[in-house]
């Protein structure tokens, strides 16, 4: 233990180093620990939209028409405090939120939790999750699509 001390004083650059780093590691894996802790995968996602969950796609216009889950309802993540309010029917029933990567997806999920809503997910891996394995896309904004209002 002695020699320990002896290393920490004579190489505290190299010491502090480590403790930082480690420090990284600690907050890195507890925000991918809280992202994580609403996620669904693709096929877990489909099922809970056969029991009736409402999708939410929290990416801008021009992403949603090139392509989005079908029946999804389209409220941009800024927009998506105000827009809540048009939800509020669906307060009780499961939602799932999607982005294009599951970054913003986890945003809007936390969002909508703080606004009420009790059973709230996240796509895990987004849209781009979805496509890689091969699940269908509806393209344009009024063929499957709603928007907030509807």
């Amino acid at each position: 233990m002695n020699r320990l001390i002896e290393f920490a004083g004579n190489h505290t650059y190299l010491v502090s180093a480590a403790v930082l780093m480690l420090i990284i590691v600690i907050v890195s894996e507890l925000r991918t620990r809280i992202q994580e802790f609403a996620a669904l995968a693709p096929s877990d996602a489909i099922r809970m939209m056969n029991h009736g969950a409402l999708v939410v796609d929290v990416r801008d216009g021009t992403e949603f028409e090139a392509g989005h889950i079908v029946d999804a309802r389209h409220i941009p993540l800024k927009e998506l405090g105000t827009s809540a309010e048009a939800l509020k029917r669906h307060k009780d029933k499961p939602v799932i939120t999607y982005c294009e990567s599951g970054t913003n997806g986890g945003t809007a999920a936390r969002e909508l939790g703080k606004l009420g809503f009790t059973k709230v997910f996240n796509l895990r891996g987004g849209l781009g999750a979805w496509r890689q394995e091969n699940l269908p896309l509806v393209r344009g904004g009024a063929a499957g699509g709603k928007s907030a209002r509807a």
